[in-house]
């Protein structure tokens, strides 16, 4: 097999990233854009030695549960790598990854249905967007998969539509002024990229322009008429100096308008800084939290730990149900919004602390502490086994684990298992539509 070879395929299954299966001559190869039952002719783009990439060149025969879109660029750049599918094939597609992963580990649990979104599209409530020379021309858009070549966008399809009317007028304000976009070759020129936040609940909208230095000329005016653009209360700039792949720098300047914006989940409120960690689907949100709170079964005497609190969105969802909750975050300014957030909804029973949960529940339970249920939504690379270890020693009856990545969940479960915990089942929630993530909620008891 060589590259630029056309091959005829029939697609047999989905990998993890959505990407069509197909086996010829010994070979595995990934399709772009193919579905199961599909017959394509294709054009290989790389072949390794197991296993090779191709794209479709003619669809001979479609699967019934293709979608044709319009704007094929939201597929090709991974930004709803999922839009080809109809959306209940795409629930299906989901629970089967978790299925697959814990046939995988050699784990007979039963997998539930996958909760539906009630937004399939325009759901995000924050954008990050990358922002480049295209043609001669500042351009916000987004990267085609595995490159960093630019594809120009005005609509971003997953993101709430005000937030791209916002990103278009704040493109077209920085084009005016002649405001450079970033060259990440030549680590030069200004605006590297734009993030909008806005709240579901009251529609105000934060623009943060993530920029190479901390001013510019220009500057003062370009965050005065980005002020002017319709439900925008903040400009914010992010300096981030470094050479580097990561979003975000360490440090942001108030540049016009609130250091915050707020926004609920369910009847809760919570006051939201830039840098901060909120849930991107506002309205499924409540869904996956009444979910978690639902099966961890709690009752008005139990004792909660909320571990990766941030700014204490499970925390005080969980307080009016719980005698009381103790929160503990690395990230000391997240720490400072949850105890904002929490007086903020008058909740009482909740109180937060900087450090490592690792290393503070121990000590909690040595102090006299009884903990009875402890929630933990981790970061995508999941539990540390110093986490597993000390949450263990802590010995709560239940753990709620609520995971953004199926894959490193499956792995922790397993090493629960070998501690003395264990679960029956898993939900699939779908957090992000038009995408291969989904959100998973299990609870583990002990044995």
């Amino acid at each position: 097999m060589q590259k630029n070879q056309l091959v005829k395929l029939e697609i047999t299954d989905l990998s993890y990233e959505a990407m069509g299966v197909a086996h010829l001559d010994g070979m595995t190869i990934f399709v772009n854009n193919a579905l199961p039952g599909e017959v394509v002719e294709a054009k290989i783009l790389k072949v390794k030695k197991s296993f090779a990439f191709a794209k479709i060149e003619k669809l001979i025969k479609q699967s019934p549960d293709r979608v044709t879109i319009k704007l094929n660029q939201w597929v090709q750049t991974g930004l709803a790598s999922l839009a080809h599918i109809k959306y209940d094939k795409q629930l299906d597609f989901k629970r089967q990854q978790v299925i697959n992963l814990l046939e995988k580990a050699h784990l007979n649990k039963k997998v539930n249905a996958t909760v539906a979104s009630p937004e399939e599209t325009g759901y995000r409530n924050k954008a990050q967007v990358p922002v480049r020379k295209v043609k001669g021309q500042l351009e916000i858009g987004f990267f085609r998969k595995h490159s960093h070549d630019l594809v120009p966008m005005e609509n971003f399809f997953t993101t709430d539509p005000e937030i791209d009317r916002v990103l278009v007028a704040t493109r077209d304000i920085l084009r005016k002024n002649h405001i450079p976009a970033y060259d990440e070759v030549k680590n030069k020129g200004e605006v590297r990229y734009l993030e909008v936040r806005r709240s579901k609940a009251n529609g105000e909208m934060m623009v943060i322009l993530v920029c190479l230095h901390k001013d510019f000329p220009q500057l003062a005016k370009v965050a005065d008429e980005i002020s002017q653009i319709s439900d925008v209360v903040s400009v914010i700039l992010n300096h981030n100096p470094k050479k580097t792949n990561v979003i975000l720098g360490k440090h942001d300047y108030l540049l016009s308008g609130n250091p915050q914006i707020e926004d609920k989940i369910g009847d809760v409120c919570f006051k939201i800084s830039a840098q901060s960690f909120f849930q991107i689907n506002s309205l499924q949100t409540p869904r996956l939290y009444n979910l978690a709170i639902e099966k961890a079964g709690l009752t008005s005497d139990d004792t909660v730990i909320d571990a990766y609190s941030g700014i204490g969105t499970i925390g005080l969802s969980v307080a009016k149900h719980v005698k009381s909750v103790r929160g503990v975050e690395i990230v000391k300014p997240a720490v400072q919004d949850a105890k904002e957030n929490a007086l903020l909804n008058g909740i009482e029973n909740a109180d937060y602390v900087c450090g490592k949960a690792e290393e503070l529940m121990p000590s909690w339970v040595s102090e006299g502490m009884k903990a009875d249920v402890i929630f933990v939504d981790p970061p995508r690379k999941g539990l540390t086994l110093e986490f597993i270890e000390a949450s263990v020693k802590t010995n709560p009856q239940k753990i709620v684990y609520i995971s953004c990545n199926p894959a490193t969940m499956v792995r922790d479960l397993t090493m629960y298992q070998d501690l003395g915990y264990d679960f029956e089942e898993i939900t699939p929630v779908d957090m992000f539509p038009q995408t291969p993530h989904v959100e998973c909620v299990t609870v583990l008891e002990k044995k």
